[in-house]
């Protein structure tokens, strides 16, 4: 495998030296040296090139194409990054700690999700920058510098994988890996202890939360997928939480998601299409800033349009938990008050934070505390106390992990056609319901299953926090970002944010879940969706305050009417392109081209409007106005038989039509 290694503090020495412009007057015996144009050339040295992505940067050629008639490599021609957890041979990982890096040897194989990229005919271009040890959700690390997010420069990119992130969003590369991984913040360690064994009061919080690919996904305004857990390989990759790590994957393109997913997870290409049922989480919407409304609108209406999809259902998935989880009794105390759920999502949380904790420690209590790193501000202190903790009943742990599995599963696949085993052999009967989730779900599809659902819930609660926040701000922010992203990480389930434009100026995600082991069903819904949504979004997005989301209309036809009042103030290339826009979103809507027409007839456009006429009459054959606009488009191109008809077709439709009987006057001279 040839590599081409390139070190990153060399790199460092090659921008630290801006040049000084000098002009030397003629009359004048002096310099002058231009001061303002060294700052900016300063100021532009520092903002690097790979936005500061990459830790190391090298090339991983792929593996050599076999000859015809063997099918093309899936990822042939995709470049990808991945984060410094994943082993490369000749390299050493570093686990973004340099003290890390210094005390471990070179890898003596590579991955084996890296290798099966390189298989698949995809280029790996380097590593990236992640928070410290994989403790934090913000993307900084003091020793590598933070990456830049694209998307908002003054923002954190969310982490750990951040600096993955980061270079899928700047189009660095195609796609790239990262781990899924669980954070926590100290500020009420001992409450968070006393949770666990007195219960939880419904006014404490453990400040933890999850971070991983979802967050840093969400805040830089890409794709983001976490697969089930344990069905991609993590050989190779070093350990966090062996119970919670998850390889996940970020991308800007959806087929590039779908290909990536089909290669990492070896998914069988064909699988028969289930009807989707749609499940919004509302609940979660109520502690988020994604604006349900909205989401819920965008939804709807691509479902409406697409085959195969039932209407949105709603629902409380917080209760839904409490009612179906009674490992959580152990994490919070039993009150009247429960009725939104929040107490046990914060629960849940809990059980979570707990859980890493204690694998964390198993993992790497003995190098910690004998190398003694050297640890950022931001993470030093959630390190010390994962070493420190003390666990007791830890069974009780992963009993709260089945049974989240259990729960999401029954709720996802509610109305699924099982098999009667009733009427197999006993001895097969027994053999049957000893088999793990994973082989349940090969065995599902045998049988046919047609009907799974899709659970919608906001990515994170919160958009982005501004680089170099308060500690205060970081606190509440995980509070309110644990609850959303402890669901799917305890029950193991598949996941999928998806770009869903902006609020507040910043870049929002919703995420897309599926049962465990149902990741081609979840990424084949993805792939079927996201132009669609992507249209909605565009469109509401740009919907002006007076002409907010109400009732059922459809953002086509707020569209369209925004192109009405652009016309009528005598704007008329901003009506062509609002209706241009509603046409991108239905283009079976004869009315749309209709009006784009007269706005194009008073730009003086008369093809583009005979063309929009012609269309809209192809629609509807009895669109009296497109037969009068389209007639009008060709009189004035001197076109007057063709136009003639049309007038002549606009009074058959409408006999005593003015406009029409005027023009028939006139033109039949004209032709005469």
């Amino acid at each position: 495998m040839p590599l081409k290694s390139i070190n990153l503090e060399k790199m460092k020495l090659t921008v630290s030296n801006p040049k000084v412009l000098i002009v030397i007057g003629v009359s004048v015996a002096g310099i002058l040296i231009l001061t303002a144009e060294t700052r900016r050339r300063r100021l532009k040295n520092t903002v690097k090139e790979d936005f500061g992505a990459f830790i190391e940067r090298f090339e991983l050629l792929p593996f050599a194409q076999l000859p015809p008639p063997a099918a093309k490599q899936l990822l042939s021609g995709l470049t990808f990054a991945i984060s410094d957890v994943f082993d490369v041979k000749e390299y050493v990982s570093g686990f973004g700690s340099p003290d890390w890096k210094r005390t471990h040897e070179e890898a003596g194989k590579t991955a084996i999700v890296v290798t099966t990229l390189l298989k698949n005919g995809a280029s790996c271009v380097g590593k990236t920058v992640m928070d410290e040890l994989s403790m934090g959700i913000t993307g900084t690390n003091s020793h590598y510098g933070t990456p830049t997010n694209p998307a908002m420069p003054s923002y954190i990119p969310g982490g750990p994988s951040s600096g993955s992130a980061v270079a899928v969003a700047a189009e660095l590369v195609d796609f790239a890996i990262g781990m899924m991984r669980l954070v926590w913040w100290p500020e009420l360690e001992l409450e968070m202890e006393m949770q666990y064994v007195n219960g939880l009061n419904q006014n404490q919080a453990g400040t933890d939360t999850i971070g991983g690919v979802r967050i840093p996904a969400s805040f830089c305004g890409i794709l983001g997928f976490r697969p089930s857990h344990g069905v991609v390989s993590t050989m190779g990759v070093l350990p966090n939480s062996q119970s919670l790590d998850t390889v996940g994957i970020f991308a800007r393109d959806p087929s590039v998601l779908h290909r990536v997913g089909h290669v990492l997870l070896q998914l069988n290409p064909v699988e028969p299409r289930r009807t989707r049922r749609i499940i919004v989480a509302d609940d979660l919407f109520q502690l988020s800033k994604v604006p349900q409304q909205k989401t819920v609108y965008i939804v709807s209406k691509v479902t409406e349009k697409l085959s195969g999809y039932q209407p949105p259902k709603h629902m409380n998935i917080g209760q839904y938990i409490l009612s179906n989880v009674p490992s959580l009794k152990h994490f919070h105390e039993q009150t009247s008050n429960l009725q939104d759920g929040t107490n046990t999502l914060k629960a849940l949380s809990s059980a979570m934070l707990l859980l890493q904790r204690y694998e964390f420690k198993t993992n790497h209590e003995e190098w910690i505390n004998t190398v003694k790193p050297r640890l950022g501000s931001g993470v030093s202190d959630h390190i010390r106390a994962a070493i420190k903790a003390q666990h007791e009943n830890i069974k009780t742990y992963y009993k709260v992990r089945t049974e989240m599995r259990a729960a999401l599963r029954s709720l996802l696949k509610e109305h699924r056609s099982y098999v009667t085993f009733s009427s197999l052999p006993f001895v097969l009967y027994g053999l049957v319901t000893e088999i793990t989730s994973v082989y349940m779900m090969s065995i599902d599809t045998h049988f046919g299953v047609q009907d799974d659902g899709i659970l919608v819930v906001p990515t994170v609660a919160d958009t982005p926090l501004k680089l170099n926040s308060k500690k205060a701000m970081l606190s509440e922010f995980h509070e309110r970002a644990f609850a959303l992203l402890s669901i799917t990480t305890m029950s193991g389930c598949c996941q999928v944010t998806i770009p869903f434009g902006k609020h507040e100026d910043c870049p929002v995600g919703v995420s897309f879940i599926a049962s465990h082991g149902y990741d081609k069903f979840l990424l084949d819904t993805v792939l079927d969706m996201y132009q669609s949504l992507q249209g909605q979004v565009s469109a509401v997005t740009s919907l002006p305050p007076s002409l907010d989301l109400n009732g059922n209309m459809d953002a086509s036809e707020l569209l369209k009417e925004k192109g009405n009042a652009a016309y009528k103030g005598r704007q008329w290339n901003k009506a062509v392109s609002y209706y241009t826009e509603a046409i991108k979103l239905d283009e079976s809507n004869a009315t749309f081209y209709c009006n784009r027409a007269a706005a194009y007839l008073e730009l003086g456009c008369f093809q583009q409007a005979e063309e929009d006429c012609s269309r809209a009459i192809s629609l509807d054959k009895k669109n009296v106005k497109a037969y009068l606009r389209r007639g009008t488009a060709r009189e004035s191109v001197l076109y007057y038989k063709e136009a003639l008809q049309d007038f002549k077709h606009a009074l058959v439709l409408e006999p005593q039509n003015r406009v029409a009987k005027v023009a028939e006057k006139r033109l039949q001279k004209l032709v005469s």
